[in-house]
């Protein structure tokens, strides 16, 4: 079964072919800034990206009739279960007019369909970014205007869940796990029987990033919005992009961050030391949420390569259950082998209303 499955990303698309679970080709296709701003939607960048696949793909002797069926990353559509779905008209529809604002994951499953259909082939989305499967008590905030939702790294999420519990001989439907994604961005989720039913992350809340703010100080938010110290969209920069370790080190760089520590550098220190302290109080709180019946907990993204941050977590959270570690992320492996569970009658497609 071959498989070819697409990322887009802010200024990449990222593809894999799969030939069953084994990735016989991986590319990041980059995209200049100039080449983009020749766009004025996100949307409109289709055609573009399409070509670029297909020549990457001739370039690399895939034909496009030897693939079986392609996955596309899921953006930002109604709020869904997790699983895999064809890509019907109604969620083109839905991320074409962009109903929960433009994003680059929105072309995932446009390409996708571009694709299969002009080649009579079947097109998915995989645990794409709009899953959501809170229960009820986790989305009161405490404000009705502000409930809480569900907009985490589930792809990745529910990929290493899948992979842990395999490790461990057992099903992701059958496990409590408390997953804690650590990059760019965090997301903090606890997985009960197959369900991600609360979760933190994203530029809302949970423990701040190299670049995030994460969950911030309420009423001293709101007299900061309101000092006319910062414009509204430097007030969105600060809490998502400029924030965090950045803010407070003027780096986003983990490695850069840890060398100084090393060096003996006490604010480096505190930052880091704070970080970890906040992930762990996030990963401990999530076992209220699983009445402290957790089988693993499981670190994964960018940051789950450091060993500062791994060693120093285990001593925090570790009481509560064991610690797996699975580093980086599994995106396009999550892509492929969603489809691949479907295509083998493992598991049940889920229709996009």
């Amino acid at each position: 079964m071959r498989i070819l499955a697409v990322n887009p990303g802010g200024t990449s698309t990222k593809i894999s072919v799969f030939d069953d679970n084994r990735e016989v080709v991986k590319k990041n296709i980059t995209h200049s800034q100039k080449d983009l701003e020749a766009f004025k939607h996100v949307v409109d960048q289709i055609v573009f990206r399409k070509d670029k696949i297909l020549k990457t793909l001739a370039e690399h002797d895939i034909e496009v009739n030897s693939i079986d069926a392609v996955s596309g990353r899921g953006g930002l559509m109604k709020p869904i279960s997790g699983g895999t779905y064809p890509v019907n008209d109604a969620m083109v529809q839905d991320l074409k007019n962009a109903i929960n604002g433009e994003h680059a994951s929105n072309l995932g499953a446009i390409l996708a369909k571009d694709i299969g259909d002009e080649n009579d082939i079947p097109s998915f989305v995989v645990d794409p970014v709009s899953v959501d499967e809170f229960q009820e008590i986790s989305r009161l905030s405490g404000i009705t205007d502000l409930p809480r939702a569900s907009w985490l790294h589930s792809l990745n999420h529910k990929a290493v869940c899948r992979k842990v519990a395999e490790q461990i001989h057992a099903k992701y439907e059958d496990c409590n796990f408390i997953v804690a994604h650590l990059g760019s961005g965090n997301s903090v989720v606890s997985h009960r029987k197959g369900k991600m039913i609360d979760g933190s992350g994203g530029r809302t809340d949970g423990p701040f990033s190299p670049e995030r703010g994460g969950g911030l100080p309420t009423y001293p938010l709101v007299k900061l919005c309101y000092s006319g110290k910062y414009s509204e969209q430097e007030m969105v920069n600060k809490i998502s992009n400029i924030g965090g370790m950045y803010d407070y080190l003027g780096t986003k760089d983990m490695l850069d961050i840890e060398a100084r520590v090393k060096a003996g550098d006490e604010k480096a220190k505190l930052v880091f030391d704070s970080f970890v302290y906040q992930v762990a109080k996030e990963i401990a709180m999530y076992g209220a949420s699983l009445c402290g019946e957790v089988d693993r907990i499981i670190v994964t993204g960018g940051i789950g390569r450091s060993q500062m941050v791994i060693e120093a977590l285990k001593k925090r959270v570790s009481y509560l259950a064991p610690v797996e570690v699975v580093p980086g992320e599994m995106e396009m492996e999550a892509l492929a082998l969603g489809v691949l569970r479907v295509m083998n009658n493992q598991e049940e497609t889920k229709k996009y209303e």
